[in-house]
């Protein structure tokens, strides 16, 4: 009965979360709840606030007033490792792999992590074989041709969309409970986005809960069942992608762009 109420709560609450930075008030009252198994869209201008509440939520930075609970913890103020520790993890807009390493060593790090021991390793430790194949049966999960060598290529050598898939095998490597997605769709070709999408909605259908922080509103709202909107550091909206796009307040805060009706 226990396990049943805890799968009913929210996996993560934001609540009434405020950054100030100097006199610039980034981010004002933020609130929402996360479900399990939702795809929560976080959009919003340039400048609405979006990264800095990714990094409160992760840890990179610490809320001037507020709370985050993550499964029923409070976990603001945490240091970053500490919460991936706890099961929540991110990938970077700006994409952070180990450079040197070819693609399959980039896993490594987090396979020998304290919760991939703690959880039993990928797929619940039923796998035989050292952590190198491990790390290169998660990278062919999410997209890596095990036969064109791809995994075995230096990081630095990799494209941009092969890099982005990198960002999410490294979150994986620790089986979160939630992946927030920075602009996981930022940089990639059409094609590129066409294969992304479908990896995503692989990924919700295995239990992985996502925040997923997009400019790309097309394949967002393909994704999606919320949608959050900030603008100058507060939500004026949420809901679902038909219900948020037809808001005033959004209208107003993408000025009538053709972003905003086109992507609908």
């Amino acid at each position: 009965m226990a396990t049943e109420e805890a799968n009913k709560a929210p996996i993560l609450v934001v609540d009434d979360v405020n950054k100030i930075f100097g006199g610039v008030q980034a981010l004002s009252s933020v609130c929402f709840e996360l479900n399990r198994g939702d795809i929560l869209g976080v959009i919003g201008p340039n400048g609405s606030g979006k990264t800095t509440l990714v990094n409160c939520i992760t840890g990179f930075v610490t809320p001037t007033s507020g709370r985050i609970v993550f499964q029923g913890r409070d976990i603001t103020g945490w240091q970053p490792h500490k919460i991936a520790d706890a099961g929540l993890t991110r990938t970077f807009q700006v994409m952070r792999p180990y450079y040197s390493l070819p693609a399959f060593k980039n896993l490594i790090v987090p396979l020998i992590s304290p919760r991939a021991r703690r959880t039993g390793g990928w797929r619940g430790g039923g796998r035989l074989g050292s952590r190198d194949a491990v790390a290169v049966d998660i990278l062919e999960e999410i997209g890596f041709e095990r036969d064109s060598y791809v995994p075995y290529k230096m990081a630095s050598t990799l494209p941009t969309g092969y890099l982005k898939r990198l960002e999410l095998a490294r979150c994986l490597a620790l089986r979160p409970e939630v992946i927030v997605c920075d602009e996981v769709f930022s940089g990639l070709s059409m094609s590129e986005m066409a294969s992304m999408v479908p990896l995503m909605e692989k990924l919700r259908m295995e239990g992985v809960t996502l925040i997923m922080i997009e400019h790309r509103l097309r394949e967002l709202f393909r994704l999606a069942n919320r949608v959050l909107v900030l603008n100058f550091g507060a939500k004026v909206a949420e809901g679902t992608p038909e219900e948020v796009m037809a808001n005033e307040e959004v209208k107003a805060a993408y000025f009538g762009s053709e972003e905003v009706y086109s992507y609908v």
